[in-house]
C-alpha cells in the first residue's frame, strides 16, 4: 500500500476518499457553528439586555447576577444531554444524535426570540426563558461529543488533531457570528429599539441556520468506528455504567482539563466582558456596538489559534501542545483586565486577542485528546460526559462568580486570581495524563484503549 493510502486510513483500516473527508470536516464545522451561534447569542443577550427585560424587578445589581445565572443553569443540564447522547450515540450511531441535537438547539433559540418580556406576562417570562435555556443546555451537552467523534473517527491517524480542530473552530466562528450579528443589530436598532426588538432578530435567524445545518449533516456518512461496532454487534448495552465502573477517575481528570479552559473562555462567550465593559454605571461604560465588534475580532484570533493548535498537536503531541497553551493562557489572564480597564476599545480587543491565543491552544487539541482517552465502545459517553462535567466545573457560573467577586471586592484583581487558579488546575490535570497520540481507535483495539492513560494508575 502506498504512503498516501496509509495516510488516508480510517481507524477501522478502510481508506476514506478526500471528498468524504472534506465533507465530514465541512459538516462538523457548519453544525457546531450553528449550535454555538445559538448558545452564544443567549450569553451575549444575557450580558446586554436580559437583566433589564426579564429580571428588572429584582434591582439592577441582582438582575445582572440572575441573568448570568440563567447562562449557568443550562450547564447543569449538559450532563443530562451528554448521558442521553452518549447512550444513544454508542447504541444507534453518532450521526442521528447530531441531527437531533441540532434541531433541539435551534427550536429553543428561535422560541426565545418570540418570548414576551416580564412587562408583558410577568413572572412567566423568566420561567419560560429558563426552560428554553435548559433545552439549549441539553442540546449542547449532546452536540459536542458527536461532532468530535464524527471528525476524529473519520480522520487519518496522523491528522486527528487537525480533523478534531474542525468542530472546535465552530465555537469561535459561532462567537464571531453571534457577536457580529448582535453588533449589526445594535447599529440598526439603536437605543430603546434594541431593547424593544433588535435583540430578537439574531435569535430568529436561527431558524434559517437550522435548515442549513440539517441539510449538511444529513449528507455525511456514519462514523466508520461505529459502523464496524454495529457490524460486529458489539454495541455496549449500558455504556454509561461501563464508563463509570472502569474509568470514573479518567472522566474527572478529563473534565478538569476542560474546566481550566472553559472558565477563562466564558469571560467572553458567557457575556461577562460585554456586560462589564458596557455597564453605564461601571468603571468603563463603553458603547455597546464597538465592544461587540472587539469581541467578534477576538473570535478570529481564537479561531486561528485553535486551528494551529490542532495541527501542531499532530506533530508534537496533544500533551505538549496543551502545556504550551496553559502557559499562554496564564499570560492572557494576567494581561486581560489591565488592558480592559484602560477604557480603550483597542486595548480591550488586544487583551481579548492575547487571551484567545492560550484559549485556542487549550481547546484545539481537545477533540483528539478526548477521543484517544476512551475505548471505542463507550467513547461517545466518555467524551460527552467529560466535556459536560468540565463545562459545569469551568464556565457554568464563571460570569456569575466574576460579577460577585467584583461586587464584593470592588476590583477585577479577584477575577484574575480566580481565572489563574482555574488555569493551573487545567495544567495539573493535563500533566496527570499520558500522551496517547496515534493510538488505534477501532473496536479491534479495545483492550489497548482500555489501559489507563493516567500516570500512576494500573494499565492492565
Amino acid at each position: 500500500m502506498s504512503a498516501e493510502a496509509q495516510q488516508g486510513l480510517t481507524p477501522t483500516g478502510t481508506i476514506a476518499s478526500a471528498v468524504d473527508r472534506r465533507r465530514v470536516v465541512f459538516a462538523t464545522v457548519v453544525g457546531t457553528t450553528v449550535e454555538w451561534y445559538d448558545f452564544f447569542i443567549y450569553a451575549s443577550a444575557a450580558g446586554l439586555v436580559f437583566g433589564e427585560l426579564f429580571f428588572k424587578p429584582a434591582g439592577a445589581g441582582v438582575a445582572t447576577i440572575l441573568s448570568f445565572l440563567t447562562v449557568g443553569i443550562s450547564f447543569l443540564f449538559r450532563p443530562l444531554g451528554a448521558f442521553l447522547a452518549g447512550h444513544f450515540g454508542d447504541r444507534i450511531g453518532r450521526r442521528r444524535v447530531l441531527v437531533l441535537t441540532l434541531i433541539l438547539m435551534g427550536a429553543a433559540t428561535a422560541l426565545i426570540g418570540l418570548l414576551p418580556t416580564y412587562s408583558a406576562i410577568g413572572i412567566g417570562a423568566p420561567l419560560i426563558l429558563i426552560l428554553l435555556r435548559v433545552l439549549q443546555g441539553i442540546s449542547a451537552g449532546g452536540e459536542w461529543g458527536g461532532a468530535v467523534l464524527m471528525a476524529v473517527e473519520h480522520a487519518p491517524r496522523t491528522k486527528r488533531g487537525l480533523f478534531g480542530a474542525s468542530p472546535q473552530i465552530g465555537v469561535p466562528i459561532g462567537l464571531l457570528l453571534a457577536s457580529g450579528v448582535m453588533a449589526l443589530m445594535a447599529l440598526i436598532a439603536r437605543g430603546d429599539a434594541f431593547l424593544a426588538w433588535g435583540w430578537r432578530v439574531p435569535f430568529l435567524l436561527s431558524i434559517v441556520l437550522i435548515f442549513i445545518g440539517y441539510w449538511v449533516r444529513r449528507r455525511v456518512e456514519e462514523s466508520p468506528v461505529f459502523v464496524e461496532i454495529a457490524e460486529r454487534k458489539e454495541q455496549t448495552r449500558m455504556p454509561i455504567v461501563q464508563l463509570f465502573r472502569r474509568h470514573a477517575l479518567l472522566v474527572i481528570i478529563a473534565a478538569l482539563v476542560f474546566a481550566g479552559n472553559n472558565a477563562v473562555g466564558y469571560m467572553t462567550t458567557g457575556g461577562y466582558i460585554q456586560n462589564y465593559a458596557t455597564d453605564p454605571k461601571g468603571p468603563i461604560a463603553l458603547d455597546r456596538e464597538p465592544v461587540l465588534w472587539a469581541v467578534a475580532g477576538s473570535a478570529v484570533t481564537w479561531l486561528i489559534a485553535t486551528w494551529v493548535a490542532g495541527w501542531l498537536s499532530d506533530r508534537i503531541g496533544r500533551r505538549t501542545t496543551y502545556i504550551i497553551g496553559w502557559v499562554a493562557q496564564l499570560v492572557g489572564v494576567f494581561t486581560l483586565f489591565p488592558l480592559v480597564n484602560s477604557g480603550s476599545v483597542g486595548a480591550l480587543f488586544l487583551g481579548l486577542a492575547i487571551l484567545t491565543i492560550g484559549l485556542g491552544f487549550t481547546y484545539g487539541p481537545q477533540a483528539a485528546l478526548y477521543s484517544e482517552l476512551f475505548p471505542a465502545s463507550i467513547r461517545f459517553s466518555g467524551v460527552s460526559i467529560s466535556y459536560a462535567l468540565g463545562a459545569i466545573l469551568g464556565g457554568a457560573f464563571a460570569p456569575t462568580i466574576a460579577t460577585a467577586l467584583v461586587q464584593a471586592t470592588g476590583s477585577t484583581l479577584s477575577v484574575t486570581v480566580y481565572l489563574a487558579g482555574m488555569t493551573v488546575i487545567g495544567l495539573i490535570a493535563t500533566l496527570l495524563l499520558r500522551d496517547r497520540s496515534g493510538i488505534p481507535l477501532g473496536p479491534e483495539h479495545e483492550a489497548e484503549q482500555a489501559k489507563s492513560p493516567i500516570y500512576g494508575a494500573a494499565r492492565g
